[in-house]
């Protein structure tokens, strides 16, 4: 039941990229591009988007399991520490450049193409690298405690 879940939710969250034109890199760009021809059909969706999720964040909150019985587990973070302002600025960076963010791009494999391959695999490598960066510094803490 968990996966036919996590698959219901994976394609309507897809279908939603696909029809508000999220998945179109020019859209995305010409959102950031406020000092050109400024697009602001992005915030819309994401309005809706928080429109949704604010009430189900809420509902959650109150909530020990989630519907399908696993445990919630909302997050807990409130600081905004370093890493936090580094990786929103590089996360930031390569939308912009780009125009894809992580949602969209998986979404936008379907349709084929270099440029969502090409992210995809970029955004991959950098995954692996922080899990590496992790790791490494999860041993030298290990060594000195």
């Amino acid at each position: 039941m968990r996966m036919i879940a996590s698959l219901a939710a994976g394609l309507v969250f897809g279908i939603g990229l696909i029809v508000s034109g999220m998945t179109d890199p020019s859209k995305v760009l010409g959102f950031l591009d406020i000092a050109g021809l400024w697009d602001p059909s992005l915030a819309l969706v994401m309005g809706g988007a928080i429109a949704v999720a604010v009430p189900a964040f809420l509902l959650a909150r109150g909530r020990g399991k989630s519907l399908l019985g696993d445990p919630m587990r909302l997050p807990t973070a409130s600081r905004v520490d370093r890493r936090l302002v580094v990786g929103g600025l590089a996360f930031g960076l390569g939308w912009g450049l780009a125009g894809f963010c992580p949602g969209p791009a998986l979404a936008s494999l379907a349709a084929g193409g270099a440029k969502p391959a090409i992210f995809t695999a970029a955004m991959a490598a950098g995954m692996m690298m922080f899990e590496l960066f992790e790791r490494a510094a999860s041993v030298r803490a290990s060594r000195i405690a």
